[in-house]
């Protein structure tokens, strides 16, 4: 494999996955070191977008399959491509590495469906088992909802392998990972139990910027990090007693920078040395175009000044609820833009 940034930065520690299913981008990934990668519906969307796949979405559609329908069908054609492509990683790490995340239907989370909290609950059980079945390097991603933390138990118990998706405080990573403890102790045997945690990073220093104008030069757009290497400690102390043969790990997610006047290896840098991160394909082409070599950062945190005043002036409840808020928008709607374009495709395919 050849040497560079991102070689260094899986030399430190760091598993690289990436954020597209791209078969494009995920051959070359792969062949820079990438170990896994993660699916969503703009991902599925960009990708029809490009006209690769009208031959698919013809098949598709001449089968008599319903928008919704040939959106999902798509979505798993395209993550088993790429579990295909990384199953060697997880076949060598024996199921540590190696996976790519499904995501569950996002529109169980719309507000304006408004569905009661026990139906989404069960929709999310009943989907985890369906696409998780028959897969080895299939990882399910749940969001950290009410619905998702109720359904987290029974999916993990019935074996299922789980992302925990739209992690943004220490209160949704704790009532995740126990949740999906206490269903992983009811199975027959803990060999394959392996679970993942997503905190999104970048999006919390776009929340200070806006929310909490006050913090000096100093802490503003550190908080992110800060927070996500919290939780990364929390993390590795619950686990460090319970002797599994897997590691449960923290996912450092939406790691492309937001703010122009920011290196685009901000983040990168900050979480190297640890567990995985999954960087957009022009994140980690600017980490190998940056010609730096990367080394472990991941438990190195700032003054304790800055420490304080990022716990005196960020409140991490309403970091939460706003950014949930904007979360879980920004989870619907995609799913929405997907399916207004494939209705599009139809009309224009069937020309």
């Amino acid at each position: 494999m050849a040497s560079g940034p991102l070689q260094s930065l899986i030399a430190s520690g760091t598993k690289l996955w990436l954020d597209s299913i791209d078969p494009d981008l995920v051959q070359r990934n792969r062949a820079l070191g990438a170990t896994g990668a993660t699916s969503n519906p703009i991902i599925i969307a960009d990708l029809i977008k490009t006209g690769r796949f009208d031959q698919d979405l013809q098949r598709l559609m001449r089968d008599g399959l319903k928008d919704e329908d040939v959106a999902w069908q798509l979505t798993d054609m395209l993550v088993r491509q790429a579990q295909k492509i990384f199953l060697p990683a997880w076949e060598e790490t024996t199921g540590d590495d190696g996976y790519v995340s499904f995501e569950l239907d996002p529109l169980l989370e719309d507000p304006g469906l408004n569905m009661p909290l026990a139906e989404r609950t069960k929709k999310y059980v009943e989907l985890g088992k369906k696409w998780s079945a028959g897969h080895r390097n299939r990882m399910i991603k749940v969001p950290a909802t009410p619905a998702g933390f109720a359904a987290m138990e029974d999916l993990a118990a019935a074996g299922v392998t789980i992302n925990v998706t739209l992690i943004f405080t220490p209160r949704q990573y704790s009532a995740a990972r126990d949740g999906i403890w206490r269903g992983a102790q009811k199975r027959a045997a803990l060999a394959g139990f392996k679970s993942v945690y997503s905190i999104f990073v970048s999006r919390v220093d776009v929340y200070t910027e806006q929310h909490v104008p006050q913090l000096s030069a100093a802490a503003q757009g550190l908080v992110g990090i800060v927070n996500a290497k919290r939780i990364w400690h929390m993390n590795r102390d619950f686990w460090a007693d319970k002797r599994l043969p897997l590691h449960q790990e923290m996912i450092f997610a939406s790691t492309g920078t937001k703010k122009p006047t920011d290196k685009p290896t901000k983040y990168v840098e900050a979480f190297a040395g640890s567990d995985i991160e999954t960087n957009p394909p022009a994140t980690n082409d600017a980490v190998e175009a940056s010609g730096l070599t990367f080394t472990r950062q991941v438990d190195q945190m700032p003054p304790a000044e800055v420490l304080d005043e990022i716990d005196r002036l960020v409140d991490p409840q309403k970091l939460e609820d706003v950014l949930m808020a904007e979360g879980i928008k920004k989870f619907a709607d995609p799913q929405k833009a997907l399916l207004a374009l494939i209705a599009g495709k139809r009309k224009e395919l069937a020309k």
